[in-house]
């Protein structure tokens, strides 16, 4: 795979101009924090780098297992089913079966797979 040049703006914070080495704005991230709940008024400079931090490894584990279900495939594009098989397929993302076994309707079929 090919890495970004040293001139290419991407690797020192990108297009966007932003600094630091963070790839979500950090001030969505504070933005959707203060909206959560009305009693969070402030909220300190570090928290939002950590909830960064804390989705980028999210999205990271998420795409590498349904990465991997694609390939099982034979495919080289990420569908809808592919993320609902990761997510059904590990005990780390029980918190979203909900979300993807309403909309998916083929769980079982997902765990016939996993336990081949």
């Amino acid at each position: 795979m090919r890495q970004a040049g040293v001139y290419s703006g991407i690797a020192s914070g990108g297009i966007s101009g932003r600094t630091g080495p963070h790839s979500l704005p950090l001030a969505r991230i504070k933005k959707i924090m203060k909206n959560s709940n009305d009693d969070v008024k402030m909220i300190s400079g570090e928290a939002p780098i950590v909830f960064s931090k804390a989705c980028e490894l999210f999205i990271e584990q998420l795409t590498k297992r349904s990465w991997a279900v694609a390939l099982q495939a034979k495919r080289r594009t990420l569908r809808k089913d592919d993320i609902a098989s990761a997510i059904i397929a590990t005990d780390l993302f029980d918190f979203l079966l909900n979300l993807v076994s309403d909309s998916t309707g083929h769980e079982d079929d997902c765990h016939e797979a996993i336990s081949k």
